[in-house]
């Protein structure tokens, strides 16, 4: 009785502290995503080699992320959290710094590698907010975690934005001195939130990035809804990786230009997601509104390769809502598809599978870039990267469909019939 009162009851720690650490972080990558591109063409001759070396670099702070994620949250069962976070905060702000002041590309991808690293904490927030969360409090807390990231990451490309019209350097400045004062906050504020009793010793087995792939490869039951969820998850991030590249060769735009879209496509998303999924899972049903976002997706994609006009990106975005719904739709129908046992795990492994594409993606992007430099700004080719992820999507609504059918599942069944 008292063992169940003491594991229920929060223990101490600052939640806000997380929300706000989470926040930065996600607002000092978005701060560069508008001009870490301008950047790295100051130290090339020409957008080939721009597009071939933002690349490397992209794949590079993925790769990182990839290989930390796992060791960050192991270390910090070992240790304790507040340690953890704090390196975290620290590595960003070498990280932001380092880039602002390379003299080369070499300097770039020393920053990359410190801010790859030091990024992949979003697991020790969450341990974080569960150590000083009771049982009934921690789906809220971890609910307050994702609106600070997704607030965070839908605020930094238009802020970078606007300053990089004033100069390429300073969203580096601003990213570091956020994260420098969210550093000092944290070590003159923030308790430690896991008490030296509830910690468990470091295994190396516990820190490989790869067991996830391995697990999900286990998961026969499941294989298509897995390869589905990963051919989304991949052209996302092709997007993702590509977005600022593909407008600025096509259309001219600037920083300035390039972080108002990237605002109204987190907009879209967070209205989507935190506002509308719960009605239009009630009207289509979890199956239905995945295959729907997935098509939409699908021929979206296809609509910015072929744009010959920068507006024509904006109403692409505002008629591709449906899309922002897929992600969600297929998590829930993995998620029933599992044991209440394995739902930590699945979810786990679909991240960690996941980060994979943005070591993957970002090559392939920016090597299909590189490759149509030397083409008119409005040739077809130039739209390359699109026209992949216009294929993994119609790839992945063919296997979703498939899926389905094979299983018995119908289309149109309202979400509580596909429990």
């Amino acid at each position: 009785m008292t063992t169940s009162a003491t594991l229920a009851k929060p223990r101490s720690g600052n939640l806000n502290f997380v929300l706000i650490s989470v926040f930065v972080d996600m607002l000092g990558i978005g701060l560069i995503v508008p001009v870490l591109p301008g950047l790295v063409g100051e130290f090339v001759t020409d957008p080939g080699q721009q597009a071939h070396w933002y690349s490397l670099l992209s794949a590079t702070f993925g790769l990182m992320q990839f290989l930390f994620m796992p060791m960050v949250g192991a270390i910090s069962d070992r240790i304790g959290r507040r340690p953890v976070l704090l390196y975290s905060m620290a590595g960003m702000c070498i990280n932001f710094l380092a880039t602002a002041w390379a003299p080369n590309l070499a300097c770039l991808f020393i920053g990359r590698v410190v801010g790859g690293a030091s990024s992949a904490s979003m697991s020790v927030a969450a341990a974080y907010a569960s150590d000083v969360s009771t049982p009934e409090n921690r789906a809220k807390s971890f609910g307050k975690i994702g609106a600070a990231f997704g607030f965070g990451f839908v605020c930094g490309p238009v802020l970078g934005g606007l300053l990089g019209n004033v100069g390429l350097h300073l969203p580096f400045y601003v990213a570091g001195a956020l994260s420098a004062a969210n550093f000092v906050y944290g070590y003159v504020a923030v308790p430690e939130s896991l008490p030296r009793e509830r910690r468990t010793p470091f295994k190396w087995d516990r820190v490989n990035p790869f067991g996830a792939l391995l697990r999900l490869a286990g998961r026969r039951d499941i294989r298509g809804l897995i390869v589905v969820y990963m051919l989304v998850s991949f052209a996302q991030m092709m997007l993702q990786t590509t977005w600022v590249l593909f407008t600025t060769f096509r259309f001219g735009w600037t920083p300035r230009d390039n972080g108002i879209a990237l605002f109204c496509v987190g907009v879209c998303s967070i209205v989507v997601q935190a506002g509308l999924l719960p009605r239009l899972i009630k009207r289509f049903g979890e199956v239905r509104l995945s295959l729907i976002g997935v098509a939409s997706g699908a021929v979206t994609y296809l609509l910015y390769a072929l744009a010959t006009h920068g507006w024509m990106m904006y109403v692409f975005i505002l008629c591709n809502l449906l899309s922002f719904a897929a992600g969600p739709a297929l998590q829930g129908i993995l998620s029933k598809a599992s044991s209440s046992r394995e739902q930590g795990e699945l979810m786990g492994s679909l991240q960690s599978a996941s980060s994979i594409g943005f070591v993957i993606m970002p090559m392939i992007g920016g090597e299909l870039l590189r490759a149509t430099s030397h083409v008119p700004p409005l040739d077809w080719r130039v739209g390359g990267p699109f026209f992949v992820c216009a294929a993994m999507q119609a790839t992945a609504l063919v296997v979703a469909h498939r899926y389905f059918r094979n299983h018995g599942i119908p289309e149109t069944a309202p979400a509580a019939e596909q429990a």
